[in-house]
């Protein structure tokens, strides 16, 4: 009972600090669970993907009825995307028919590393913002798109991190939309991504479906929590020491020792 207990607190602050600061699931979530549950890290990948396609579709539906989702660009992106979630997730199987659990250390590198760059990126966002607020587009072409699907696709089927944040950063980078259309583009791609990676990890059963639901029960109040609060706090602020947080956790991910 106190599990379950704490799977669906872990959700409610995961589900709470995604509504007050709009930071990405899987960074928030991963070390909770690595960390915190001590949950094995390919079924941390596979049921953190799973948790991102359940509580990107309500927010995807929205922004499709708001008219803030370019369906050309989904389709571009997903056109990369699908089959790089394809290779990350058989790469990971071919890992683990070479070491077996010791795939788990791969899978904590990969984390450790990307929970250093997402951070540092969302740290850097306004900046990088402001740089390109007034410049033309630097890449225009469907292949250009298909190519940042492929590579963010890729590591999400290994890592289940980058659906929105990576994804979101290489569209400012290279694209220009508006700031509304560019995040209901993100999330509606995302949807599509994460519901491919949750299916291939499902089945090779790294999956837990009552991890995910107890998560699930925290999360949704969480989000309603956050989303209130988010207009009473310094977002800015809290996103920062979030970071710093996770910048800390990435380094502590790769300098753990490995599992034997």
């Amino acid at each position: 009972m106190e599990l379950i207990a704490l799977k669906i607190v872990i959700g409610l602050i995961v589900g709470t600090l995604i509504g007050l600061t709009g930071l990405g699931g899987g960074v928030l979530l991963l070390p909770l669970l690595i960390f915190g549950m001590k949950v094995p890290a390919i079924i941390a990948v596979g049921s953190d993907a799973a948790f991102n396609f359940l509580t990107k579709i309500p927010s995807s539906i929205v922004h499709l009825s708001k008219g803030t989702v370019r369906r050309k660009v989904v389709i571009a992106l997903a056109v990369g995307s699908v089959p790089g979630s394809i290779m990350g997730v058989r790469y990971l199987q071919h890992l683990r028919v070479l070491y077996g659990d010791g795939v788990n250390n791969f899978i904590k590198t990969a984390i450790g590393v990307l929970l250093i760059i997402v951070p540092a990126l969302l740290l850097l966002q306004r900046r990088i913002e402001a740089q390109v607020a007034n410049r033309r587009p630097t890449a225009k072409s469907f292949a250009g798109m298909v190519v940042i699907g492929l590579a963010a696709g890729f590591l999400v089927g290994m890592t289940s991190v980058g659906s929105g944040s990576i994804i979101m950063m290489l569209l400012l980078l290279f694209y220009s939309y508006p700031p509304k259309v560019m995040v209901g583009t993100d999330i509606a791609h995302a949807v599509v991504l994460t519901g491919v990676t949750t299916f291939l990890h499902f089945r090779l059963g790294n999956v837990d479906p009552s991890l995910v639901g107890y998560l699930l029960i925290g999360s949704l109040p969480g989000g309603l929590v956050g989303s209130y609060l988010s207009t009473r706090v310094p977002v800015l602020w809290l996103r920062r020491i979030l970071c710093a947080i996770l910048l800390a956790t990435g380094a502590r991910m790769l300098w753990a020792p490995p599992i034997h």
